[in-house]
């Protein structure tokens, strides 16, 4: 389960998605999502999937990495359907006792999953396509007027990058200590749920240690390279927009114009 979680990782490749700017990236992340709670209607949640396809096969991400995404919150995604489906009220369609399925609800649970899907897979490629140095960059440009209040811009962007960075590192330090628990006699797949429960603590101390270790590396290394935060700090390469973004940004404007007609036609 743990080699499905793929947040933070980044495939680096030569492709229209990954040359866009990191800032155009985010903003039309934040209007993929908002988009998605405006979609209202099947055809709605057709035509953003087809674009999440499109996207998909214009990153030359591979659809497998894409869909094991969903695999560590599919009992998340079941339980919300669960829930909308048995407490909706409107037709009754089956009754037993107190649970009564409705036909309302049937269709709030399948627009939810729906939902919960396409959002998550698109925002995940989001760091599928931006690498973190690229990611912080962005973040900080658009957060760059937030500095004439003394909001901290550099080090929030700087520890959101280091923490999707690290999300990998920590998954394959914990698949490392399991398989040498494992390796030593430890049963962490069968038993009760509390037993699995306290097998676990065997993991989360190493890895605690490991997490902490680590830390204090990038912390030393920061400074053996003379990191004092964003003051005085230069990149090598320089953000910009280019055509490819003023493209992208007339795709993510059309978009919000075709979900809003389909929600008005139908």
């Amino acid at each position: 389960m743990l080699r499905d979680i793929t947040l933070g990782q980044y495939f680096p490749a030569d492709t229209v998605v990954h040359n866009l700017d990191p800032r155009t990236k985010l903003l039309l992340t934040i209007v993929y999502i908002v988009v998605l709670f405006i979609a209202d209607t099947w055809l709605s949640y057709a035509f953003m999937f087809v674009m999440l396809i499109c996207l998909v096969l214009a990153s030359h991400i591979n659809l497998k990495t894409v869909l094991k995404s969903l695999k560590p919150i599919a009992m998340v995604i079941v339980f919300t359907a669960v829930l909308n489906m048995f407490f909706t009220r409107g037709e009754v369609l089956y009754k037993l006792w107190i649970i009564q399925i409705t036909r309302e609800g049937l269709i709030l649970s399948g627009k939810m999953v729906l939902r919960l899907i396409l959002i998550i897979t698109g925002t995940f490629m989001l760091t599928y396509t931006t690498s973190p140095v690229a990611l912080t960059d962005g973040m900080e440009k658009l957060l760059n007027p937030l500095k004439k209040i003394r909001f901290p811009v550099h080090e929030l962007s700087m520890m959101m990058s280091l923490a999707l960075r690290f999300v990998p590192t920590l998954i394959e330090e914990t698949n490392k200590i399991m398989s040498a628990q494992k390796a030593r006699g430890a049963d962490m797949d069968t038993g009760s749920i509390f037993k699995r429960a306290r097998a676990l603590v065997p993991i989360l101390v190493p890895l605690f240690v490991s997490a902490f270790r680590r830390s204090d590396e990038l912390a030393e290394a920061m400074e053996a390279r003379c990191y004092h935060g964003g003051k005085g700090r230069t990149r090598m390469k320089s953000l910009g927009m280019k055509r490819n973004d003023g493209v992208a940004f007339a795709l993510g404007a059309a978009v919000i114009a075709a979900v809003a007609f389909l929600n008005w036609q139908l």
